[in-house]
């Protein structure tokens, strides 16, 4: 796996929007490891201009992350879904006034259709990495990136995706356990019932036995130091991706608020899908549990984050830490500090290493 992607340490960064900025990416680069770029919700030139600052800051590869969800791929339009939008904006209205914000029953405006337009330019732009999360790239969009010599990188949650994803031409599978904070990585929506999961070290195995060793495959949730990399290397994954333990970084986009509630260890991880519309694992607070006792479905897509998006600029403006979405990974409490990105590569490595010895390149 680090020969086929061109990376000397089996450590990943997860693509975080919010978090994932060229900063940290060639940090993480520059250790040894894939640095992941988030792409999500940005505009073409914002991704070029991005992709390019990491060429500034590293000549080692690098990837660049986008969600293949078919709800944020082809962006709903929730104009004749009167009764949902009202009933959404209704329990958002009863968290408004925390911040002396009107009431509103009205529909957000349509989301734009960015996705297509973002791997247009990772492909003009000849990324080394393209990773793919909340969706399985199809044949033709791998074939277009295996033009341009790309390795294409695909986040799954279930072992029936990680089987199509390698059908697909997928280089290397991530197996995404139920510990991992952030979204699940799921192509649709599913019922609260069946969005959980797998945990980390039980689906690791699986899809590795799944796909018939076809592919390397990295483990992510709930792993945030050389432990964790050193489990997953004896069950036989490749390497690790972690996106917690990057949040809490120097380099990290993250707010203060963030990186400190993190490294505070303090509070519990839940699922919710109250923030985004899409199952994602956060720090629990007041609005995780309002919409857990008042909300029912969520707008789909991105249109949740849409509506409520009044009270996320509240909440930040007021660093309030009980309003906004603080996604983070059921091992957040083993953190405790604020180190580089470059340096949490290099001590993950060496504590696997403590605990396995070398292992050989796989």
């Amino acid at each position: 796996m680090r020969s086929a992607i061109g990376i000397t340490a089996p450590v990943l960064q997860s693509g975080m929007g919010g978090v994932a900025g060229p900063e940290l990416v060639a940090a993480v680069c520059n250790a040894g490891g894939l640095g992941i770029l988030a792409a999500l919700n940005l505009r073409p030139d914002a991704v070029r201009d991005a992709i390019r600052r990491v060429r500034e800051l590293t000549h080692r590869p690098f990837g660049v992350n986008i969600w293949l969800h078919d709800d944020v791929r082809s962006p709903p339009d929730v104009s004749d879904h009167t009764d949902l939008v009202r009933s959404v904006q209704g329990v958002l209205n009863e968290l408004r006034p925390r911040f002396e914000l009107p009431a509103t029953l009205e529909a957000p405006p349509p989301m734009p259709d960015l996705v297509d337009a973002a791997l247009e330019v990772m492909i003009d732009e000849r990324v080394p990495v393209f990773s793919a999360g909340l969706g399985i790239p199809e044949p033709e969009l791998i074939d277009r990136f295996h033009g341009i010599d790309a390795k294409v990188v695909t986040m799954v949650a279930t072992t029936a995706d990680a089987r199509d994803a390698v059908d697909c031409g997928s280089d290397v599978v991530i197996a995404q356990g139920l510990e991992a904070g952030g979204h699940r990585s799921h192509g649709r929506k599913l019922p609260a019932g069946e969005a959980g999961g797998t945990g980390t070290f039980t689906l690791v195995p699986q899809v590795i036995e799944t796909i018939d060793d076809r592919v390397p495959v990295v483990a992510a949730g709930g792993i945030v130091d050389g432990r964790g990399l050193a489990a997953a290397l004896m069950l036989g994954a490749s390497g690790v991706l972690m996106g917690t333990r990057f949040v809490a970084t120097a380099e990290s986009q993250a707010s203060p608020l963030w990186k400190e509630r993190l490294i505070s260890g303090t509070g519990t991880t839940v699922l919710t899908d109250g923030f985004t519309g899409q199952w994602a694992r956060v720090l629990r607070s007041e609005f995780t549990d309002h919409w857990a006792e008042h909300g029912g479905q969520p707008l789909p897509g991105l249109l949740q984050a849409a509506a409520r998006a009044d009270l996320q600029r509240a909440s930040v403006a007021a660093d309030d830490d009980q309003m906004q979405p603080l996604y983070a990974g059921a091992g957040f409490n083993l953190l405790g500090d604020l180190p580089s990105a470059g340096e949490v590569v290099s001590s993950v490595v060496e504590e696997a290493q403590a605990l396995l010895g070398s292992p050989d390149d796989r």
